[in-house]
């Protein structure tokens, strides 16, 4: 389960490959659970049928989900990764599911424990051909009780990687292999505009060759 990431910050990087780039300053360069990031979702208002509406819109928010119910903000710290298998059901994601709540984290690499030495070793994920990785996740709204201010939030959804020729070197040896589900470049728009009962047609194994070990 990824816990760590870099997200993408350049301005330029955001326009070429997610068509935004109102990036707010001040954010982090590596974000952990309950840090605030950049996240993409479909423009709220994009079915009004106004051109001057984009599609797409980049908003920032906690790395992990905060259900509308919850009562604080530190559930986010268990809500930074959603199982695809289980995710339609579950508490603190089913309702951003079945809303169809998507979104992409646009990142530029994550980090997964590589245990084959025997310990935990850090390892920072990027994409062979240099582009960003686009992570698919759901976004929710949570309102602040102490106040009354709206917090956006998002989480990554996963997949099973026991039979992936890269990621399966991840994690502890006995665990099972999990991965993010990375979108392709030409699935962006599609992702963030499928209901709720296509969505899995999104969630699978992105291909090892596109993967790789950064040494920065």
């Amino acid at each position: 389960m990824c816990s760590h990431f870099d997200p993408v910050l350049d301005p330029q990087k955001l326009l070429t490959h997610f068509g935004v780039n109102d990036l707010p300053a001040g954010l982090k360069e590596s974000l952990w659970p309950g840090y605030i990031g950049p996240f993409i979702r479909k423009h709220e208002n994009a079915d009004v049928g106004d051109d001057a509406v984009p599609n797409i819109e980049l908003l920032v928010g906690s790395f992990g989900l905060i259900p509308h119910w919850a009562k604080d903000n530190k559930i986010a710290r268990k809500t930074y990764n959603a199982r695809s298998e289980t995710v339609h059901e579950k508490p603190s994601f089913r309702d951003s599911w079945s809303k169809s709540r998507h979104c992409i984290i646009p990142a530029e690499a994550i980090f997964e424990p590589d245990w084959r030495s025997g310990k935990a070793q850090a390892t920072r994920i990027i994409r062979t051909d240099g582009k960003p990785l686009a992570i698919a996740g759901l976004w929710a709204s949570w309102m602040n009780p102490e106040d009354n201010k709206v917090l956006h939030s998002f989480t990554m959804l996963t997949i099973n990687a026991d039979d992936h020729p890269f990621m399966r070197n991840y994690h502890k040896p006995n665990d099972e292999k999990r991965m993010l589900c990375f979108l392709h470049d030409d699935e962006h728009e599609a992702w963030l505009s499928a209901p709720a009962e296509e969505s899995r047609e999104f969630l699978r194994q992105f291909p090892s060759e596109l993967m790789t070990i950064s040494s920065n």
